[in-house]
């Protein structure tokens, strides 16, 4: 986006003010033109922050510490419970001159326990895919921080009820963890003075596989009693056993484990601290949430008021389901517990009473190539997009590659199979022979360009106009469609006396008065010849391109 700085109007002080003035116009304008054609080599739209990568580098700070908590992953090492550090690498847009940001809060994969003992290459904050999507959308102009969360359990316990006790504590942890991250940067915001430059009321989650439970499950619940009972009060039983006395208790309990906000301590009845409180007088709540491959434990815990949701998924997934199903653990192949996936529960916002959880996004009728794509196979549910990848005759060729966006490093992997006498590498790629960047770019490409749009209005970051493009907040104006062919519509959101209409060359070929317009107006741009030309509004410059 390009700047000029000039003044677009008239010029008070007589006839020969109005020439200087004018003359003053028309250097400027040749000036900007040079930068304007730069930008023609990466394409003739206009680049919008939260909609399109407009930074080139990104600024990163790795490794800080948001809280510390107790992890049972100790136990794997046959040792008690202990405190560690939960740490973050954050991202932000290099040369950015904002200092309020919206925040999107990234959860890795991994089945809850740590990379390699889960049986996978994959499994923290440093994933390849994840790196990707934090450079991403800090490119966007977002705050993006990849969030470590507590690993630990037991998948190899004797009975289904076993595992699915220490499963569900382990989700448990990750949403404490999760909610955490978020109140540390609202407290780093309110006491820290705002060191990461985020805007505390525009936050965002996504979670990729097993994060896509964590951010899920942090979106719906929204109290205790949400995670053990149905709405009319009935005990869900999956998240219920018996412990060996004939008795019935919940799986979580407050008081052992902790409050779901994750503010206050939990103490096992033997005295063993399970979980630290932090930063209790700030809020949990955010915005948004994005996943792909994820499920929820609970259609139940979905409500309307929710914050808005966005899932890819693959109907095919063998491990988290994409209606509602048994979720099994890849790295023993055995059932857990029943959990339902992206369809089902897009399915139930979308039956909720007008307006939905999504309505924020599904009421721009977005048109752009991967809406379409979307709009084409996921039977009407704006949000869901199903992930076709490797389908041949409506059946995936790779029916155990789920997750197409994931990448890892394969000697990496085989070095560690050496020291371990592990078969990790040649499981995983008999499991996606196709696996690599080649394959996961355009799949992250995809899941970019459908997010973007439905965050920024999800985060208050646009003002909803045609539904086609809309105008970003602290930003003059937008222009759509662009391309046009003859009528196009500018949205602007500061008053200001003209619109006007320059040629490449620096000449104006239209201008509009804008007193006594607000919001937006159209105007016909057919009899003028085919090429690009730039709109002007107050100090804001955008290319627009005319076709045929």
């Amino acid at each position: 986006m390009v700047h000029s700085f000039l003044i677009c109007g008239y010029a008070e002080g007589g006839p020969t003010a109005k020439l200087e003035s004018q003359i003053i116009t028309y250097k400027r304008m040749k000036r900007i033109f040079t930068l304007l054609l730069l930008s023609l080599a990466f394409g003739l739209n206009a680049q919008e922050r939260y909609l399109d990568e407009i930074f080139e580098a990104v600024q990163v700070t790795e490794d800080v510490e948001y809280a510390s908590n107790i992890t049972v992953i100790t136990a794997l090492q046959g040792l008690p419970p202990m405190q560690m550090p939960q740490l973050m690498d954050i991202y932000e847009p290099a040369g950015d001159t904002l200092t309020s940001r919206p925040l999107v809060l990234i959860f890795h994969t991994g089945n809850f326990l740590p990379q390699y003992a889960n049986g996978s290459a994959l499994g923290t904050r440093k994933d390849s895919s994840i790196v990707e999507l934090a450079n991403r959308f800090a490119r966007m102009g977002y705050v993006t921080a990849s969030v470590d969360y507590r690993l630990g359990w037991n998948p190899l316990a004797g009975t289904q009820v076993e595992r699915t006790y220490q499963l569900i504590n382990a989700a448990y942890r990750g949403v404490q963890d999760a909610r955490t991250a978020v109140r540390y940067f609202r407290m780093n915001a309110a006491e820290m003075d705002n060191e990461y430059g985020i805007d505390p009321d525009k936050i965002a989650m996504f979670g990729d596989g097993t994060g896509g439970y964590v951010t899920l499950a942090s979106a719906a619940l929204q109290d205790y009693n949400d995670i053990i009972l149905t709405n009319t009060g009935d005990p869900i039983e999956s998240f219920w056993y018996d412990p060996g006395d004939g008795s019935y208790v919940p799986m979580v309990i407050e008081a052992i484990n902790g409050d779901p906000e994750g503010k206050q301590d939990g103490f096992a009845p033997d005295g063993t601290q399970l979980c630290i409180g932090h930063y209790p007088e700030y809020n949990s709540e955010f915005n948004f949430q994005m996943n792909t491959g994820g499920a929820m434990g609970s259609a139940e815990w979905l409500d309307s008021g929710d914050v808005p949701m966005v899932s890819f998924h693959c109907p095919h997934d063998p491990f988290a389901p994409y209606t509602t199903g048994i979720v099994v653990v890849p790295t023993t192949n055995e059932p857990v517990i029943e959990a339902t996936g992206a369809y089902d529960f897009h399915a139930i916002i979308n039956a909720q009473e007008a307006p939905n959880n999504n309505d924020v996004f599904q009421s721009l009728d977005l048109a752009d190539d991967i809406s379409v794509a979307a709009n084409a196979i996921n039977d009407g549910m704006d949000g869901l997009y199903p992930v076709l990848n490797n389908y041949v005759d409506g059946a995936p060729s790779e029916p155990f590659d789920s997750s197409p966006w994931q990448w890892w490093d394969v000697a990496i992997t085989q070095a560690v199979d050496t020291a371990n006498s592990t078969n990790i590498a040649a499981t995983q790629l008999s499991l996606n022979p196709t696996m690599g960047p080649d394959e996961a770019l355009p799949w992250i490409d995809i899941i970019q360009g459908y997010t973007a749009p439905r965050m920024a209005a999800s985060l208050g970051l646009t003002e909803s106009s045609s539904g086609v493009e809309d105008v970003v907040k602290g930003e003059t104006f937008t222009v759509y469609p662009n391309p046009t062919n003859g009528f196009t519509t500018i949205a602007f959101n500061e008053p200001a006396p003209y619109c006007s209409l320059y040629t490449m060359d620096g000449r104006i070929a239209r201008q509009w008065p804008l007193i006594g317009i607000e919001g937006s107006f159209s105007v016909d741009l057919s009899n003028l010849t085919v090429g690009t030309y730039v709109f002007q509004i107050g100090n804001e410059s955008k290319l627009v391109s005319i076709v045929r």
